[in-house]
């Protein structure tokens, strides 16, 4: 990009002759390229991408980023990893996010402070108090959907793990199907916590799955992951239907495995700490 690394406070002091020119907003989209993620730590790339552009005053206040659409497909990463990284730079005051149709990302700010990474390096320390959160709750909840679920439950179930196959099967159009994938992976999740027949449980879930679009991003990303994903996905789902409870917890237990592996191998992060035995599936425990 020919743009330095963050390593301090970058760019002009805040406010220095901004009120000495008349700066015309321009639709960055047609100005910066953003490049593909070619690291697995997308969400950290992605900030300072963004950072550093504006650092370099490639983007100046007033300019509109390029569409959350344009910049996912720009760096090749999903669009909620997109939507985390922005809202880093709008704490920081570097960015500010306006809703609606004539809304989108623009630049207030061409001082870019240098906590900028350290709140992103915070919020991927979050993730794993939040994995930890997960293992205590979802096998729980996915016993009780095998429980209580229905015929029509399942067969929703089955219909998601379909529909993500479907996407997985044509890998020259992943780029374009990702957010649905990722969307479809998010429903898969939350579709089981419905089939338990208890809202509290849906809105538990739907808190924890917020939280974790980061890690499963990066796993995304990871060769061979989505096919696993799959499996992982259908034996769930098998286990659940069956009512088999120690084969519920065991599927579980390999679906859980699954991100928290891959985010402390991708991310460089350890979990907040060693998973304990009593949550981890024990063969033959009814």
């Amino acid at each position: 990009m020919g743009t330095g690394r963050l390593t301090g406070g970058y760019g002009k002091t805040p406010g220095h002759g901004l009120g000495e020119e008349t700066h015309i907003r321009r639709v960055a989209a047609a100005l910066v390229d953003f490049t593909p993620v070619r690291t697995r730590r997308t969400f950290e790339e992605a900030v300072a991408q963004i950072a550093e552009q504006i650092a370099a005053g490639a983007l100046r206040p007033g300019d509109q980023l390029p569409p959350e659409r344009t910049l996912a497909k720009q760096m090749e990463i999903s669009r909620p990893t997109v939507r985390e990284a922005l809202r880093v730079l709008a704490e920081a005051g570097v960015v500010e996010v306006r809703p609606g149709a004539a809304g989108g990302a623009f630049v207030t700010s061409e001082f870019v402070p240098r906590e900028v990474l350290r709140r992103a390096a915070v919020r991927l320390e979050e993730v794993s108090g939040v994995l930890e959160a997960r293992r205590l709750l979802e096998p729980r909840v996915a016993q009780l959907a095998a429980l209580h679920g229905s015929e029509a439950d399942f067969a929703a179930l089955q219909a998601t793990i379909d529909r993500q196959r479907e996407i997985a099967g044509a890998p020259e159009r992943f780029v374009d199907g990702e957010d649905r994938y990722m969307t479809l992976d998010v429903q898969f999740h939350l579709q089981i916590a419905r089939a338990t027949g208890n809202a509290t449980v849906v809105e538990l879930m739907r808190s924890l799955l917020g939280r974790l679009e980061i890690a499963r991003d990066m796993a995304a990303h990871v060769p061979a992951s989505i096919e696993r994903s799959l499996a992982i996905h259908q034996e769930t789902l098998d286990a659940i239907r069956a009512g088999d409870m120690a084969r519920v917890e065991t599927a579980m237990d390999v679906h859980l495995a699954q991100l928290e592996g891959t985010w402390e191998k991708e991310s460089g992060r350890p979990l907040v700490r060693e998973v304990p035995d009593f949550l981890r599936s024990r063969p033959g425990r009814k």
